[in-house]
């Protein structure tokens, strides 16, 4: 599907204002990510599985693709890692095969038994964000000029695109540029909870702080607020915003799951968030040794499906760690091997995410 260039009315830019007390906080909030994961053997046996010598980040579980969310996600763990080596391998490759759209965003999807590769070249936003926000820390890490600049013109592309800063709701991160919007379908905008990602919005104003990146956290977390759908509590992988009541969009499944498990991971890590706001997530995951996470069809509250690899059950530590301070269990301390790209993935960022923000849970 060819990408529907969106009028840059649809964002408005405006300057960062200073969050009042009580508030998600904007700019600049986070604490550091580069060097938070060390020398850890975890990162090391992921850069051997799943980062290729020229930088593809492989997901193993979804015919061996790459996508610029994993990409995104990989040049994170490499600046967590302090590994500037393998962020260049990553960040070449995806600029040489993902930045093939006539705008500054990503394709979404790069497929190594297609031909062309990339056969679809709408963009992913929360691939984007994560990419800029890469960009951004290793800019602040390695004092490269070229990363800080790369950061900033994806970002403002994005923002541009992709946030509709003039909804009711508040700013509106849409999943892509084509195919989401109030044009697109009957019953848009739609959004996606997971592509908020809340610790890049803190940071994404040290590259492009014409945007009020702490409007699009407050959103996010009112749109979460008014998204608790049916006996669980849980938001939809898909939502509808189309009017003041928010609710499952058409023709998706009414599913919480493998994209929503990541809402939490991205409230902890940001540092943000009322313990309301985990509880549907807590109520869920019971206890932090569970061995399986579920998808929930959030219509019965009833599982319909089993995440059984155990880098998931690293975000029910995380958030037992972020609201009451509960020590992660010593076999989450370290990732296990043999799992595939995306638990393992998860596995990882929640660890940055606890020796950013909560190092007291690491400590034996």
């Amino acid at each position: 599907m060819e990408a529907i260039p969106v009028p840059p009315a649809t964002a408005v830019p405006s300057l960062p204002r200073a969050a009042a007390p009580g508030e998600a906080p904007g700019r600049a909030a986070a604490p550091t990510l580069a060097g938070s994961l060390g020398d850890d053997p975890g990162w090391r046996a992921y850069r051997a599985r799943f980062v290729t010598e020229k930088g593809r980040v492989v997901d193993t579980a979804n015919g061996l693709i790459s996508h610029s969310e994993g990409q995104g996600y990989g040049m994170l763990l490499a600046v967590a890692a302090g590994d500037r080596a393998a962020f260049e391998r990553i960040w070449g490759w995806t600029r040489a095969n993902l930045m093939v759209r006539s705008d500054e965003l990503l394709a979404w999807r790069w497929a190594p038994d297609q031909r062309p590769a990339v056969a679809d070249m709408n963009n992913a936003t929360d691939g984007d964000i994560l990419v800029a926000w890469a960009l951004t820390e290793a800019a602040e890490a390695w004092g490269e000029p070229s990363y800080r600049t790369a950061a900033r013109r994806i970002a403002v592309e994005f923002g541009r695109k992709t946030i509709l800063f003039r909804d009711s709701h508040g700013p509106l991160v849409l999943p892509a540029v084509a195919g989401f919007s109030a044009r697109d379908r009957a019953d848009g905008p739609l959004v996606n909870l997971s592509y908020w990602v809340f610790p890049a919005f803190q940071r994404l104003g040290l590259v492009a702080p014409e945007y009020d990146w702490a409007a699009v956290i407050r959103s996010g977390l009112e749109i979460l607020r008014r998204s608790r759908f049916g006996p669980s509590g849980l938001p939809t992988e898909w939502i509808s915003a189309k009017d003041d009541a928010l609710r499952p969009a058409d023709g998706f499944p009414p599913l919480f799951s493998y994209n929503a498990i990541r809402i939490p991971l991205y409230l902890a890590w940001a540092g943000i968030g009322r313990p309301e706001d985990y509880a549907p997530f807590r109520t869920l995951w019971g206890g932090i040794d569970r061995e399986r996470l579920p998808i929930v069809d959030t219509g019965d509250g009833r599982p319909v499906e089993w995440l059984s690899e155990a880098g998931y059950t690293a975000l029910p530590a995380l958030v037992a760690c972020a609201q009451d301070g509960t020590p992660f269990p010593d076999a989450l301390r370290s990732v296990q091997g043999g799992q595939n790209y995306y638990p393992t993935t998860l596995h990882l960022l929640a660890l940055v995410a606890a020796r950013m923000r909560y190092p007291s849970c690491l400590r034996s």
